[in-house]
């Protein structure tokens, strides 16, 4: 009996570029992502993300638009750096800048966007995605499928 790998989830990792920006994630190629803190609504968003799945990475304010790609190399654990136990990290792989940042606005403008959980709550640090969701925005950011290859 075969097992099948449960199947990717996509998500939406928002950061402040002035605490932390994605380039630093490209120039390790790979690093353990604190984002999360102890907050508590990113924490249990952050329990659900696996190894394998994508990410969105997100700046907040001033730039407001998503920026690159990564990928969840390692499952979630508690943070080394934190003596209480209480917050979790999650080891990231740089996979790709996006060929054009995709801002809040046009997001925002886009129909097939609108149930966007990020939209309604921008203040969110991980939001989950709809495949739909995650295709339509590489789309807008002019990542096309090419027949049969699949999207990163």
């Amino acid at each position: 009996m075969t097992k099948h790998p449960p199947p990717r989830r996509h998500w939406l990792f928002a950061v402040d570029p002035h605490h932390y920006h994605w380039d630093t994630l490209f120039v390790k190629g790979k690093e353990m992502w604190r984002g999360a803190g102890c907050k508590q609504d990113a924490l249990r968003q952050l329990k659900q993300v696996r190894k394998g799945d994508r990410i969105l990475c997100y700046h907040s304010a001033p730039d407001r638009s998503l920026y690159s790609i990564a990928e969840v190399t390692r499952d979630p654990y508690a943070d080394p750096h934190d003596d209480e136990g209480k917050c979790l990290v999650v080891d990231l792989r740089a996979l790709e800048r996006l060929p054009r940042q995709v801002s809040l606005v046009e997001m925002r403008g886009n129909s097939l966007l609108r149930k966007m959980k990020f939209l309604k709550s921008v203040r969110l640090i991980i939001t989950p995605l709809t495949d739909e969701e995650y295709q339509e925005i590489l789309r807008m950011a002019g990542i096309v499928s090419a027949p049969g290859m699949p999207l990163p």
